[in-house]
């Protein structure tokens, strides 16, 4: 690992932007003012923006390349490299990637997870983002109890979220597109989805033991827990009293408010942000963001929507640029108990990003650094490598 220098850049230091030069060894920032710092490289920062690195909690885009089309397959070590190239790319340095393990077969299969978990465990070294593991389990999935408590007991679990979408599935049925859709994903017959929902829905008695037993062992363990879609404050507290602090997409402001007043983390969707609206047809996040309902935002299913929406909410003066900024690095960095990183600061990790803000709403990732690696580069004319050291230094 060698030492970088970043030179000259507008950099985001607490709640400000300031023009300073920051120095990173052994891959933590070692000063933030750097005059006579010695690094093998240096970057050109001139004109720039510098910025922590983005924390991705949830993101599932890599499902598109794992499975772009209805019943077309790519292999899970090429879905999982070209999503890493696309989260650095869009400055996201830490991703966790949010898998769900559903009571359906096919692409949110058991199967298909433990692949996936397995593929980040093997593949985890040549990613160019800290990338981690997110399970969204499917509260009626009541089979998979046993296993997840062995996954959060074995530390294989970095975020638990507990969903149920059960509800909507039922509702769904009766819309033959969104049936299609449903289907074609399990790769089942119509008549064989329909029997399955039907045992499912017919367990839903055990569900609130379930989720009682498997909160208590992610407590145990020291794993984070979300809960998705919360639809009111009665049920955001029932989560709470579990040791559940974070509010994933509440689908209203009854119980982001509740969230908010017993200091709740709560993550919207960043897409919401940059498109204006929810695809759902649910509560705005940027309403939620402006009446301060909001401390987290993910890619969802976009990975280059938390870098858009931070300058969309500046741009429409929802929020000053270093107060949206920490909805994607920050907030996301204390929901997650990721204390080492999420602000620019000496002694913390080098994640860190360099941003062309020339076209407002079209941020531009010029270099993105992480753990004090330079893992992204567009303009390689910013990039000098130092003379005064070793060859095989300056080569490394």
């Amino acid at each position: 690992m060698i030492d970088i220098l970043i030179e000259g850049g507008r950099t985001l230091v607490g709640t400000e932007i300031v023009e300073t030069s920051l120095g990173i060894a052994g891959g933590e920032i070692a000063t933030m003012d750097a005059p006579g710092f010695r690094a093998a490289l240096a970057i050109d920062a001139g004109g720039l923006l510098v910025l922590p690195g983005i924390i991705d909690l949830h993101g599932d885009a890599f499902e598109r390349q794992m499975m772009p089309r209805p019943g077309v397959h790519f292999p899970i070590d090429v879905a999982l490299v070209e999503s890493d190239r696309q989260a650095i790319g869009n400055g996201i340095t830490t991703v966790f990637h949010a898998a769900t393990w559903s009571w359906e077969p096919g692409l949110r299969s058991g199967d298909s997870t433990k692949e996936l978990l397995e593929a980040i465990k093997r593949l985890r070294p040549q990613f160019a983002a800290d990338t981690r593991f997110h399970l969204r389990h499917e509260t009626y999935n009541l089979d998979a109890e046993a296993e997840i408590g062995r996954w959060l007991s074995s530390g294989l679990v970095d975020l638990l979220a507990f969903n149920d979408h059960i509800d909507s599935t039922v509702a769904n049925l009766a819309k033959p597109q969104k049936r299609s859709r449903m289907v074609e994903r399990t790769g089942l017959s119509g008549e064989a989805f329909d029997d399955l929902v039907a045992r499912v829905v017919s367990r839903a008695q055990e569900v609130p033991a379930s989720i009682l037993r498997l909160a208590t062992a992610a407590r145990a363990a020291g794993v984070r827990m979300l809960s998705h879609d919360d639809e009111t404050p009665a049920m955001r507290k029932a989560f709470r009293a579990q040791g559940v602090e974070i509010a994933e997409f509440p689908i209203n402001e009854e119980t982001a408010r509740e969230a908010a007043e017993n200091g709740d983390a709560i993550v919207f969707g960043a897409p919401n942000v940059v498109r204006g609206s929810s695809h759902t047809g649910w509560v705005r996040a940027a309403d939620m963001i402006a009446n301060g309902l909001c401390t987290v935002l993910a890619s969802d299913y976009y990975y280059p929507a938390p870098l858009l929406a931070a300058f969309r909410l500046a741009a429409d003066d929802v929020l000053p640029l270093p107060e949206a900024w920490q909805l994607i690095s920050a907030g996301p960095a204390r929901a997650a108990g990721l204390f080492d990183r999420g602000v620019l600061a000496e002694g913390h990790r080098a994640d860190l990003i360099l941003v062309d803000d020339a076209l407002p709403l079209r941020p531009r990732v010029v270099a993105a650094i992480g753990r004090g690696r330079l893992m992204h580069l567009t303009e390689a004319e910013r990039l000098t490598v130092s003379t005064a050291l070793p060859k095989a230094v300056a080569a490394e």
